[in-house]
């Protein structure tokens, strides 16, 4: 009888853990809900680890991820895997078997906030792995440096020189890739390399092969504002919760986590910062750019004042490397035709509808994809034994975007 009674509490704290009030319109909310207990009690475990000194946060959540999701390189009848080096970065590739002679390629960067992840993980593997087959092309998925050992500009560094490789005659011609058939992709923090690179090679004049085209999976793009509509809308909803997004930010940016309440209370961007001027906030002006139906009922959260010397010290902030969202328009428009998946119950929707705006308005032909069952990180999760039918509907219908215009 007291074991039964043991149990039932036990049962009772793991339900009263897992269960979270999500809005009804999420797709699969209970599969999500097992998933985020997941990534918190992970989280929690290496917060703890990280405060009794064992070690960084992060690497006991990297530890976790690479003994549960990496998996070693190994082909199959359709695609040859490889572990590689594209530009000096660790790259697994996947090669086609058969097909046409010359194949298309793309480069693909994992999200994971610049500091967890790993395109050896089964979940891109397996992304990576039917790409390769359903389009015939080259998949070349990158493994930059992460944080907290490499910080910003040191991920931007790895993928630049991953592209740069990857765009130039010996690796084209060594993998038989189309140089007119060429994709720079990326999910999350990866989308936010994949922007950036769009934005430096678009506007390279010295490099003769450029992308064809940027698909770019719910991006993160700007630091300035955290109180976009769907930073609001979905502070509170997993799996990428709004602290953590401004954690992973300071991390990537090398800056003090102290200054984590700052950003969630926009301090950081307050009007008396001289050194964000009116055409910066301009550049992410939710008011302007965002649709009426995705601005809702919100209003704007901007300080008179705030914290002075924070973007001076944290200059990361305003570098359009980081935040490709800030780009000029004359730079945007350099970039090829793109692909921008969002989902509306992430807290970097806007952050990607913004972006596409700021595309159009620039002259790029964009394809906004947008899912209203969404959440973060759900492409991802097209596959067993997490499997979500919005991970696998939006995971087809970026497959069939890249092969209409690749």
């Amino acid at each position: 009888m007291r074991l039964r009674w043991v149990g039932a509490v036990l049962l009772a704290a793991a339900a009263y853990y897992v269960y979270l009030p999500l809005p009804s319109a999420v797709s699969e909310p209970w599969k999500l809900m097992l998933l985020d207990a997941l990534f918190r009690g992970f989280m929690h475990a290496g917060d703890v680890a990280h405060a009794m000194g064992v070690c960084h946060s992060v690497h006991l959540l990297n530890t976790v991820v690479s003994w549960i999701e990496v998996i070693e390189a190994r082909s199959c009848a359709a695609v040859h895997v490889s572990d590689s080096a594209l530009g000096g970065v660790a790259t697994r590739v996947f090669q086609p078997k058969g097909g046409k002679e010359l194949k298309r390629g793309v480069i693909y960067f994992h999200g994971g906030g610049w500091a967890l992840g790993s395109g050896r993980m089964r979940s891109y593997d397996l992304l990576c792995r039917k790409m390769a087959e359903d389009l015939d092309a080259v998949i070349m998925s990158v493994d930059y440096r992460l944080a907290p050992e490499a910080v910003f500009p040191d991920q931007y560094h790895d993928a630049l020189a991953a592209s740069r490789a990857f765009l130039s005659a010996q690796v084209l011609q060594r993998y038989s890739i189309d140089p007119e058939r060429v994709c720079v992709s990326g999910d999350s923090s990866g989308g936010n390399l994949a922007a950036a690179m769009a934005q430096e090679l678009g506007s390279d004049d010295s490099i003769t092969v450029r992308f064809k085209a940027q698909a770019l999976i719910y991006p993160v793009l700007q630091a300035l504002d955290f109180y976009t509509p769907s930073y609001q809308q979905n502070q509170a909803v997993p799996i990428l919760y709004r602290p953590v997004m401004a954690r992973f930010w300071l991390q990537y940016l090398g800056a003090n986590p102290s200054l984590e309440p700052l950003l969630l209370a926009n301090n950081h961007s307050s009007l008396d910062q001289p050194a964000i001027t009116g055409q910066t906030r301009s550049k992410l002006d939710w008011t302007a750019l965002l649709p009426a139906k995705r601005k809702k009922h919100f209003r704007p959260v901007v300080k008179e004042t705030g914290s002075q010397g924070v973007v001076g010290e944290v200059p990361g902030l305003l570098d359009v490397r980081a935040a490709p969202l800030m780009a000029e328009e004359g730079i945007l428009g350099r970039t090829p035709k793109a692909y921008v998946m969002t989902c509306e119950f992430d807290v970097l929707r806007d952050d990607g509808l913004m972006y596409a705006r700021r595309l159009q308005d620039a002259g790029v032909t964009v394809t906004s994809d947008h899912y209203e069952d969404g959440f973060h990180g759900c492409m991802v999760f097209a596959f067993l034994p997490m499997q979500s039918r919005v991970g696998q509907r939006s995971m087809d219908n970026y497959i069939r975007w890249l092969d209409q215009n690749l």
